[in-house]
């Protein structure tokens, strides 16, 4: 059955709409899924910016507003998922459309990602009142983990499952939080860990998500992560890859991913 996942973080700048180009392309490419993905940032819109669209002819805010058809509204993004742009939106959004209006086509689709507003109001709440489960994004600092456990709270009281976190732009520094402080202290297992790669912003200069452009550390971390979403597995034949699994050692998040894999598809 379809899953329709909401990818949020209450902060800017933690790369979440690269997070979600990447994990789209994946899924189609890598897996062959039929991937949807909606702008519902609805105050920001950028992830027309990520993918080279930069005036959408329609876009969700028009389908919200019942000037379009959802099905009027996609468009394909050239990279092998479809995606719905979003626009500036004036007024107040309610919280219960994009849930309505998802539901005329997401049967088309074997995964539908949501790129959540970072606001926490109206906005992240239709996002996560639209989902099935959500991922949260945040990365290795106590400010932005501070924003994320409000997101996590937030997502408990509506009751939306939380898959796990992303944790995204770490630099491999003393001064970071660990995966274990961030686990212990949100109370949701890591279930990525990206590095930060300058092919990631060489990927954005050029509109392309970055598991299409280069491959690296963290594009072969987007195709694991894509992979469990989908109850398949995604070998790492890179070089640190075979190492890993020759001395028989294994980072805690590929742990929760199996774990997760377990759960949701055994």
């Amino acid at each position: 059955m379809v899953k329709v996942i909401g990818i949020i973080s209450i902060k800017g700048g933690v790369g979440k709409t690269s997070a979600v180009s990447a994990l789209a392309a994946a899924l189609a490419n890598e897996f062959g899924k039929r991937v949807l993905v909606v702008d519902a940032n609805f105050s920001s819109p950028n992830l027309g910016l990520h993918l080279g669209v930069l005036e959408p002819e329609k876009t969700i805010h028009h389908v919200l507003e019942g000037k379009h058809k959802t099905k009027e509204a996609i468009y394909d993004s050239g990279y092998g998922f479809d995606v719905i742009m979003g626009g500036l939106f004036k007024g107040r959004v309610n919280p219960f459309k994009l849930r309505e209006k998802l539901a005329e086509v997401k049967h088309k689709y074997d995964i539908v990602l949501i790129d959540a507003s970072p606001n926490l109001n109206e906005e992240v709440l239709s996002a996560m009142i639209a989902a099935d489960e959500l991922i949260v994004i945040t990365t290795p600092d106590v400010v932005t983990l501070s924003s994320t456990l409000h997101a996590v709270k937030l997502a408990k009281e509506k009751k939306t499952p939380i898959i796990g976190l992303i944790l995204n732009k770490v630099y491999g520094k003393k001064f970071e939080l660990s995966l274990n402080d961030i686990e212990n202290t949100a109370g949701v297992n890591v279930i990525a860990v990206l590095p930060h790669e300058v092919q990631v912003l060489e990927a954005l200069s050029k509109n392309i998500p970055s598991t299409l452009h280069k491959e690296t550390a963290s594009t072969r971390e987007y195709k694991k992560l894509a992979g469990m979403l989908v109850g398949e597995n995604y070998e790492d034949n890179s070089l640190k890859g075979r190492f890993l699994r020759f001395m028989k050692s294994v980072p805690k998040q590929e742990v929760n991913r199996v774990i997760l894999t377990e759960k949701r598809f055994l």
